[in-house]
């Protein structure tokens, strides 16, 4: 799974671009303001259907234009597959994929498994338990075929469950979704423990080479206290708490990863260029194990490369980079801060005022 060519009209200051990636290492290097984390959003808009930067789509098409349209070439199954997105100011998507034209912005993630790493990636570890969940989903997403539509039954049993405490004047009125919420809670809460299980070596792994100062323990909790009572019990005795509070408090909705040093979580811990090592750390552990155990191949997107890192640590990081074997593709404001750390055969790109130039 590979990224192999990008076309690029009017997003942002990118007024047009025809690109042809490297299948490992792609250089991206340009001052700040450039357009080189405008070409990261693309790439990351084609593999998820949506900006990393913004929500709002206007913001992304370029002034004074009516739309963007993005067309990538994706070599998937030893076959290359035609993908375009093109999105309006006035809310219209399309999107194709081999020439058909598909409904769902979700279909785009089977072709290329994708990691972001930004400057604000510490708030993975710092931030709402939302980013935690979203990152552990995103392995369980590939590693088991029947947990999306788990969680997708899940979602519409729990937005209606919120709806009906708004209405319900008894707990028994709340049965009928109540029955089978705990029986699929249950049965993600198993995928989801299982996946972090077997991710847990390589995530120790990466942590003792990134951090190896510290003992980092990483448990998973699955949203409710399973050794004190069972869902069902929790969602019966929270029920005047629940009809308060307007939503359904706790369950598969509330799943963490409890990161800790010495029993205290590591953003009280650690500084931010600690924290965003630990974050490459995890990141990293999850493309190793989707290309070893799930034999799909990760694409990493790296913004900022150097930012709040040492020199010895980003020598670690790009040596692991290397030894991932995958597709990467990697910001920063000079060739001569990341040139030096990979040596092996890549492709530079460099970015000024939007016009993207190439460097063999």
């Amino acid at each position: 799974m590979s990224l192999q060519k990008l076309i690029i009209n009017q997003f942002r200051n990118i007024d047009s671009a025809t690109i042809n990636f490297d299948p490992k290492v792609n250089l991206i290097v340009g001052e700040n303001g450039s357009g080189k984390s405008s070409l990261l959003e693309a790439i990351y808009l084609l593999g998820l259907g949506r900006s990393f930067r913004t929500h709002l789509t206007n913001r992304v098409i370029q002034h004074e234009q009516s739309h963007f349209t993005l067309y990538s070439e994706i070599n998937y199954q030893q076959r290359v597959f035609p993908i375009g997105l093109q999105k309006s100011r006035g809310g219209e998507t399309t999107l194709k994929i081999d020439g058909q034209i598909v409904k769902k912005l979700a279909s785009l993630t089977q072709y290329i498994p994708m990691q972001l790493i930004t400057p604000e990636s510490y708030t993975l570890l710092s931030g709402s338990p939302k980013n935690r969940r979203a990152y552990l989903d995103w392995g369980v997403f590939y590693h088991d075929p029947l947990f999306y539509s788990n969680w997708a039954r899940i979602k519409r049993l729990l937005k209606q469950r919120n709806a009906a405490l708004k209405q319900c004047n008894a707990y028994k009125e709340l049965q009928v979704w109540d029955n089978e919420l705990c029986v699929l809670s249950e049965r993600i809460s198993a995928q989801r423990a299982d996946y972090f299980a077997k991710l847990q070596p390589l995530i120790a792994q990466t942590i003792a080479d990134f951090l190896p100062e510290f003992t980092i323990d990483s448990k998973f909790f699955c949203g409710w206290d399973k050794n004190n009572k069972p869902l069902a019990q929790y969602l019966s005795d929270n029920f005047h708490r629940d009809k308060q509070l307007g939503y359904t408090s706790v369950g598969p909705q509330k799943a963490d990863l409890k990161i800790k040093i010495n029993g205290l979580p590591v953003d009280d811990v650690l500084s931010r260029g600690q924290l965003k090592l630990l974050v490459y750390a995890l990141r990293l552990a999850q493309g190793l194990f989707l290309n070893s155990v799930d034999h799909k191949q990760c694409v990493f997107l790296i913004d900022d490369f150097s930012s709040e890192l040492d020199s010895s640590k980003q020598k670690i990081l790009a040596k692991h980079i290397i030894e991932s074997n995958a597709q990467v593709f990697i910001s920063a404001i000079s060739a001569n801060s990341i040139g030096d750390l990979f040596t092996q055969e890549r492709t530079l790109f460099h970015v000024k005022q939007g016009k993207i130039t190439v460097e063999r």
